[in-house]
């Protein structure tokens, strides 16, 4: 069983930035690919970024520009740099992995934007 573990999340003010990691207890180059989501409180889960194994990145238009995405494979650890942080963008955040046929999930990081 593949775990997945979130950190970095916390409280910063509009217009800051963090950056969230995400631990694997496999090899991340196992992966079909790797990625985010978040879930505001009474709203859908929404998708902001996929790295795929051979590389290419995917985000949503939401957080492009904005956030980035990237991996470390010696550290089986996958990240979300999130810059120019919004209100809006406060939310529980997840990573995920796929490895067909299996999808796995992190417990989820918040975070909160506001002054």
């Amino acid at each position: 069983q593949v775990q997945l573990v979130e950190s970095g999340g916390g409280l910063v003010q509009p217009e800051g930035s963090l950056r969230l990691s995400c631990a694997a207890s496999a090899s991340i180059t196992s992966f079909d690919a790797m990625g985010w989501y978040r879930r505001d409180p009474g709203k859908r889960r929404e998708f902001l970024a996929r790295i795929e194994r051979d590389g290419n990145t995917v985000y949503a238009a939401s957080v492009a520009g904005r956030f980035t995405i990237t991996r470390d494979s010696a550290k089986n650890t996958l990240y979300l740099q999130m810059n120019s942080l919004k209100p809006e963008d406060t939310a529980v955040y997840y990573c995920y992995a796929a490895r067909a046929p299996s999808d796995y999930w992190g417990q989820g990081t918040q975070v909160t934007v506001s002054s």
